[in-house]
């Protein structure tokens, strides 16, 4: 099996690296994506409270939603390729940094809140230099979890041809080839770990007063 696994590297080595670079673009796009909508839907729901009943919900039933599901349903609407793969991601990984956003902006203590008006700080400085540097461990935890979850659910783009790891996977299906199974969910889960292991280091360059 080893020697399976080495013999298609030795011979597949650039078409390797390539599924692994494409993957790592798609996940990466689909997280920016979801930052940019997740945290000014985390302030819009916090600072218009009646919005939270509605918005946190609306998300969180994305989460129920399996992405192959997600990815089927859009293929009528946008076809194949990588818009459809992305916009299912995105979906994706909205509700974790949306949920992780809003309970940290919550939990920030209302006395501190109180401090920074009493100091004279406008109210888009108490959101700026208060509310959103205080709720940076819950951000970083939940953009952490958006994006091992995008890893490993974007080899299902290779489905739609966006490509991927999920082509070698796919393919050792198609084949009973085990060894391609292994060195794609292998090369997945390596991924997932380094995107995980990069924001501890995150966490502990931006946040290290938790750490002292």
């Amino acid at each position: 099996m080893w020697l399976q696994m080495i013999t298609y590297l030795q011979n597949n080595i650039d078409a390797y690296l390539s599924a692994i670079l494409e993957h790592i673009c798609i996940s990466i796009l689909a997280l920016i994506i979801a930052i940019f909508v997740g945290i000014p839907s985390a302030f819009f729901c916090v600072r218009y409270k009646q919005a939270q009943k509605f918005v946190v919900p609306l998300f969180g039933v994305l989460r129920i939603i399996p992405s192959l599901g997600v990815l089927l349903l859009l293929i009528p609407i946008m076809g194949t390729g990588v818009p459809p793969a992305i916009t299912a991601l995105v979906l994706l990984a909205i509700p974790p940094i949306l949920m992780n956003a809003v309970t940290g902006l919550l939990e920030v203590p209302p006395f501190m809140l109180e401090t920074a008006t009493g100091c004279g700080m406008t109210e888009r400085q108490v959101w700026l230099k208060v509310r959103f540097p205080l709720a940076m461990p819950f951000i970083l935890t939940g953009i952490k979890t958006a994006l091992i979850e995008i890893i490993a659910s974007a080899t299902l783009a290779a489905k739609i041809g966006a490509g991927g790891l999920g082509e070698i996977i796919f393919t050792g299906l198609g084949l009973n080839r085990f060894d391609l199974l292994l060195i794609g969910g292998i090369t997945v889960a390596l991924l997932s770990v380094a995107a995980g292991l990069s924001f501890e280091l995150l966490d502990r360059l931006l946040l290290r007063y938790k750490h002292i």
